[in-house]
């Protein structure tokens, strides 16, 4: 997910600034707490992993350019289900700026919109999670219905962020609309495809019952809350 060079410019792109600072924020005190129940060795394994399969995510994938920014598959749900939400953030942060460094410098500028439109709406399904998914349920017994669900709140939150930088930074012209409808539509198309990959994961998951416990994945996968 890129928002196009050039779609905020000038001195509004400082409001960027100003919402990944809040984001980094918060992914820096959800990192703390998951320290407090898991400790740093499991923060940092699971953020690792993230990190790079949110880079495989981004320069392996298929994605598309459309309108005012590219569709990817994310798979952000994926990641908060297999590691929760500080690793998953982190993750999606890290990965995100390696590409940006080493793959497309031209994205820099506007990393700090994208680090808020990837993260505010992971932030969003994770408190989503914990009202649609009982605490006696572990992640690995979800149905598809909490998936879509989980994943309609994830991507419908990249759209509504996309929107809002397009709109902040060119307006309500009927190009700028179009194109905001344009990427809205194709990238919505995910949500038919996302919860199945969920799914599937979740799947593969719980027949490696050598991972129930590990450092590697969040408890909550094989575990009750």
């Amino acid at each position: 997910m890129h928002i196009e060079p050039g779609l905020v410019e000038g001195t509004k792109i400082f409001l960027s600034y100003a919402t990944a600072a809040g984001v980094v924020g918060y992914t820096a005190k959800l990192s703390l707490d998951a320290i407090k129940r898991d400790g740093l060795a499991a923060l940092l394994l699971r953020a690792a992993i993230a990190t790079a399969l949110v880079f495989c995510f981004f320069e392996v994938l298929p994605h598309q350019p459309v309108g005012v920014s590219e569709v990817h598959l994310i798979l952000g749900t994926t990641l908060l289900l297999l590691f929760g939400v500080a690793p998953a953030a982190i993750g999606l942060a890290g990965g995100l700026l390696i590409q940006s460094l080493f793959f497309a410098p031209f994205d820099l500028p506007q990393y700090g919109m994208n680090v808020t439109t990837l993260l505010v709406p992971l932030f969003a399904s994770a408190a989503f999670a914990r009202r649609i998914i009982p605490e006696p349920t572990a992640y690995v017994d979800i149905g598809y219905a909490q998936a879509f669900k989980l994943s309609v709140v994830y991507q419908g939150g990249i759209v509504a962020w996309v929107g809002f930088w397009a709109l902040y930074g060119q307006g309500v012209g009927v190009d700028n609309l179009s194109s905001i409808a344009s990427f809205g539509a194709a990238y919505m198309a995910v949500v038919l495809i996302e919860p199945l990959i969920d799914l599937g994961v979740l799947a593969v998951a719980k027949l490696l019952h050598r991972l129930k416990g590990s450092m590697v994945v969040d408890k909550r996968l094989y575990s009750a809350a």
